[in-house]
């Protein structure tokens, strides 16, 4: 199946994880990826992918001890981005294997 926006997603993608910021290039990737963080992240990171509505501004709250508002933003919305992507290609791919059947 042709992917319309991929090129545009494409470009989000990597203005988030790879353009300049407050937190380091790696840190948002390993957010997006949802592996390879430090513990005190990992535990909201695993949340916004898998539950985000379960995410509380008690989880947020929590790490504003270590990291200020912006660098939290951007690694929520780069484990954000990496869950949507994820589901995404999963729904592409199960479109794909379905268009060959009868």
């Amino acid at each position: 199946m042709k992917d319309s926006h991929a090129t545009l997603r494409d470009q989000v993608l990597k203005r988030v994880l790879k353009g300049a910021g407050e937190t380091e290039q790696s840190l948002r990737q390993a957010a997006a990826a949802g592996t390879g963080l430090p513990p005190d992240l990992q535990h909201l990171v695993d949340k916004i992918q898998e539950h985000a509505y379960k995410v509380t501004d008690e989880d947020v709250a929590r790490l504003q001890q270590a990291y200020d508002d912006d660098q939290l933003f951007e690694i929520i919305v780069s484990a954000a981005l990496g869950a949507s992507r994820k589901r995404l290609l999963a729904g592409l791919a199960a479109l794909d294997s379905t268009k060959d059947e009868p």
